[in-house]
């Protein structure tokens, strides 16, 4: 696996005095950095989101029109399990318990995806190389869609930013089936074994948890309710294209933005900033006075805090975002955020218009 070289510029100051300030804000108050009871109850409420309209949907003889309101329901659920319980707990912070995290961690298999292939492609990939092409999966190239400068361009591009949201749908359904490509790659990269598993082990795995999740979803209702097939099909689909909505959104949103940078590495494989500083210029907020808005996103609004401090619980972000953006100010260093969610959008379409153009 290639790998990329983080330069210090300011000898660590920034990080070092970064650290120490959020450190003391939870020592001064004797409270631990991992989630609690707030974020029990928001994984029973996602889960039941989720979980119910479904079992109402087999149990209960019900219209074809009031099959979809539910499967919306469910979407809701599921990018709320993606973004506010499985993310905190693929961190490690979800809770101060590992096997805590590593049950909700696998709450990604409900929704249809793969634990393994999130904590290499979001964990170690993403936040480790944010915004850089070749290293962050977000921003390789897509066909239709150009979110990198270094991506070619091609005519089509010049009207993703009207077809982009379209696309952003399919964000989780395609992530069920893209998965057996990207563990392919993650194999012959040497990935799978440098992070202690083995191809064979992953790939048998990964087979077995889809053909479970789609059996799920689709033999069930087959079974037990009077709907045509083309029914149920149309109602999982409207479910993801809600979900799929929801989380491409919300990352496109920190990281797709008129503020942010897309470092290019030197020629010698070097990041010519420090880790810290370089999540800096690659990360914006948005919205953050919406407390609803946050709970729904799993904070994901306070992008900043998350990818400084991604073993933090999110229920915390709001409380140290301040700390965050003094310290940095104090060391002359950007502090992105869109005071909006609208407000990130419009910057994002924006983003896609000149990524489109030049």
């Amino acid at each position: 696996m290639k790998t990329l070289k983080f330069i210090q510029t300011d000898k660590g100051q920034f990080t070092a005095s970064l650290r120490k300030n959020v450190t003391d804000y939870f020592k001064s108050r004797n409270i631990s950095s991992k989630g609690d009871w707030k974020i029990f109850v928001k994984a029973v409420t996602m889960l039941f989101l989720y979980i119910v309209p479904f079992i109402l949907l087999l149990l209960i003889p019900m219209s074809t029109w009031l099959l979809f309101p539910l499967s919306v329901i469910m979407g809701i659920g599921m990018a709320g399990i993606g973004m506010g319980v499985m993310h905190d707990a693929a961190h490690g912070s979800f809770s101060k318990w590992p096997w805590l995290n590593t049950v909700f961690s696998s709450t990604m298999y409900f929704i249809g995806g793969n634990t393994f292939n999130w904590k290499i492609q979001h964990n170690l990939l993403h936040h480790t190389y944010t915004n850089i092409e070749g290293f962050d999966e977000d921003i390789d190239p897509k066909g239709m869609l150009r979110l990198s400068p270094q991506t070619p361009l091609k005519k089509i591009h010049r009207f993703q930013y009207i077809y982009a949201f379209f696309l952003y749908c399919l964000m989780t359904i395609s992530r069920i089936f893209n998965e057996f490509r990207q563990l392919n790659k993650y194999n012959k990269r040497g990935i799978t074994r440098q992070q202690g598993s083995t191809p064979r082990k992953e790939m048998t795995y990964l087979i077995l948890t889809k053909l479970a999740y789609l059996g799920v979803i689709f033999s069930l209702p087959i079974v037990f309710t009077a709907f045509s097939w083309w029914i149920i099909i149309l109602g999982f689909l409207t479910m993801h294209f809600v979900s799929g909505i929801f989380m491409s959104t919300v990352f496109q949103m920190a990281h797709i933005v008129e503020e942010v940078k897309q470092p290019v590495p030197t020629p010698d494989g070097c990041i010519q900033n420090e880790w810290t500083i370089h999540e800096l210029e690659t990360t914006a907020n948005f919205s953050k006075k919406s407390h609803f808005f946050a709970w729904m996103i799993g904070g994901l609004n306070f992008q900043i805090e998350h990818h400084l401090f991604p073993y933090i619980s999110h229920i915390h972000y709001r409380a140290i975002a301040p700390i965050v953006k003094s310290t940095a100010i104090e060391f002359g260093l950007p502090y992105h955020e869109n005071k909006t969610f609208f407000g990130a959008i419009r910057s994002h379409i924006r983003m896609l218009k000149k990524l489109g153009k030049q």
